[in-house]
């Protein structure tokens, strides 16, 4: 069976990285956007990965301008917004689509194994996926959900 270890991401920079290199670990994978008015939830974003990131937690944030183009056109700006901004020092990979026939395979996968409310597209910004240590998607969150409202359910993966 599948997990999200079976798949590759690009940088920003350009290089690939096998999600193989987080096996182990439990992941929160988000789509994120800096001109949104979700963006604030990079500071709980943050603050979960200090305060986990010792148990083995690891999120992973990819820029999507699918929404109302809330995102940088340069990847540079996007992460330079969020170190600066927000403190962001989890990993930011580079601009994805998430919906559509251009969807990135990763985000194809987690929208296949955890459908939203109405259907499996994301909806918006911010929308965040919970992976366990061996990389099954556990749980599908909205973006209207804080980051901070996953800290029970990240828990009892440690």
């Amino acid at each position: 069976m599948k997990t999200v270890y079976d798949f590759e991401v690009n940088k920003p920079n350009g290089e690939k990285r096998s999600l193989k290199d987080y096996e182990g670990k439990i992941l929160i994978i988000v789509n994120t956007a800096s001109k949104c008015g979700f963006t604030p939830q990079f500071k709980e974003l943050q603050e979960l990965y200090e305060k986990y990131q010792a148990e083995g937690l690891e999120i992973l944030g990819f820029p999507c301008d699918q929404f109302n183009n809330q995102e940088f056109s340069n990847i540079e700006e996007t992460t330079q917004f969020c170190q600066l901004n927000y403190g962001v020092k989890f990993p930011m990979y580079a601009k994805i689509d998430v919906n559509g026939e251009h969807a990135d395979p990763l985000f194809a996968f987690l929208k296949e194994q955890k459908k939203g409310v109405l259907s499996n597209r994301i909806k918006w910004n911010f929308t965040k996926f919970l992976v366990d240590r061996k990389g099954k998607v556990v749980k599908r969150y909205a973006p209207t959900t804080a980051p901070g409202k996953i800290e029970g359910d990240l828990i009892a993966l440690i």
